[in-house]
């Protein structure tokens, strides 16, 4: 009877109220988006700053960058996931910036995955100090992008050795059909995943820095497998976390870069054909003020009344991709009218918690990160913002 009672008290007890901080963003977000848009150079800066707060905050304080900045709960514990495709931003910014600082940031980020890679090569799932610590295959594939990045710039041996253990890892992990079943997050919901083209693409990496290994033919095959999700309308079964049927922008825009880093390694026309079909899905749905929902059906129709920005960025750095390969004008203006929505929900000034930090959601108490700036959010804002202005410049060049 007592558990009973328990129970139902747990059940009727109200939420503990937000922190002051975390209700006045909702009530700010409620009000819509801020008229103006700060800019490419100011929304780089600023993202690239909290980039670093996120690195020097991180509650684990082990070299690492934190999952997020919580308004309810503070700065997380590090991320190796998204820390690990965080590092190629980051060595382009230091390269861009001829940055010593930088440098220095990417390599502390190398030496920690290093550190913390099972013997096998392959890397734990959720944040540093979740657990279960098992070897998952999205993680290892995310990081793997970062450790090719590190040894192509560095030169660092050790850097190298990680890359092939790591590729080497998921290269012979690959079920026979092209499909990466061994390995799952315990974090997600269990099932086949389209969207890790992402892991393929950091095979592709590693293929492109050393070549003969079988990483991009291992890789390859998980695109051909993938596709086989793809409906003719060019939305993905079998891509989300949690919601295969409403699947988030985010994974999205994973499965779609994926198969366009596919087609950059192979120049196989049916993956930029299979890429331009989502693409061209995803055009109808994009409003001329840039918003997206942050889930989509299996028509395309808006499945969440939020913006997943996270996956507003990855889809404009997506679309620009396809503009630079095709030169069709409907990329580019897509890609631009998704940026500036992200750009304008970005604070340029105040607290270093929240200055130059990309929410989960717009608004804030959307479902994707609710009540979270995410450190993988700020990475795909500083890509495809750079991506803008590098194709402005040309443009006008």
């Amino acid at each position: 009877m007592l558990q009973l009672f328990s129970s139902i008290k747990a059940r009727f007890t109200p939420p503990p109220p937000l922190p002051q901080r975390a209700a006045d963003e909702r009530t700010a977000d409620q009000r819509g988006l801020p008229p103006d848009d700060p800019g490419i150079d100011a929304v780089i800066a600023a993202c690239t700053d909290w980039l670093c707060a996120a690195q020097d905050h991180s509650a684990s304080a082990d070299g690492g960058m934190a999952r997020d900045f919580s308004l309810v709960k503070g700065w997380s514990t590090s991320y190796p996931e998204t820390t690990g495709y965080i590092i190629p931003t980051m060595i382009d910014l230091a390269c861009r910036q001829e940055s010593a600082a930088l440098h220095q940031r990417a390599r502390r980020l190398l030496d920690w995955f290093v550190a913390i890679q099972f013997p096998e090569g392959g890397f734990q799932g959720g944040r540093i100090d979740s657990t279960p610590r098992v070897p998952v295959t999205f993680n290892t594939g995310q990081i793997l992008l970062g450790l090719a990045a590190g040894a192509r710039q560095y030169g660092d041996p050790k850097y190298f050795d990680a890359m092939h253990r790591a590729a080497a890892w998921l290269r012979d992990s690959l079920d026979e059909d092209g499909c990466w079943r061994k390995h799952p997050t315990p974090f997600a919901k269990p099932g086949e995943k389209a969207y890790e083209t992402h892991v393929s693409w950091g095979l592709f990496a590693a293929e492109r820095v050393a070549p003969g290994h079988g990483y991009g033919e291992a890789g390859q095959r998980q695109v051909a497998w993938a596709l086989t999700k793809q409906q003719p309308n060019g939305w993905f079964a079998s891509n989300c976390l949690n919601d295969p049927q409403h699947p988030l922008s985010h994974t999205i825009g994973y499965v779609l870069r994926g198969v366009l880093e596919g087609y950059l390694l192979s120049e196989r026309p049916e993956l930029l054909a299979a890429a331009m079909r989502t693409a061209n899905g995803m055009l109808e749905v994009i409003g001329a003020d840039g918003f997206l929902a942050g889930r989509l059906d299996s028509q395309w129709r808006p499945a969440a009344d939020y913006a997943c920005l996270t996956g507003s960025a990855q889809n404009a750095h997506c679309l620009f991709l396809l503009y630079q390969l095709t030169g069709e004008q409907r990329y580019f203006d897509a890609g631009q009218r998704l940026n500036r929505y992200v750009r304008r929900s970005i604070k340029i000034d105040g607290p270093k918690e929240t200055r130059g930090g990309v929410k989960g959601s717009f608004p804030v108490d959307g479902d994707y990160g609710e009540y979270e700036f995410l450190n993988w959010a700020a990475k795909f804002c500083i890509d495809a913002n750079l991506l803008e202005q590098d194709l402005l410049k040309a443009r006008h060049a």
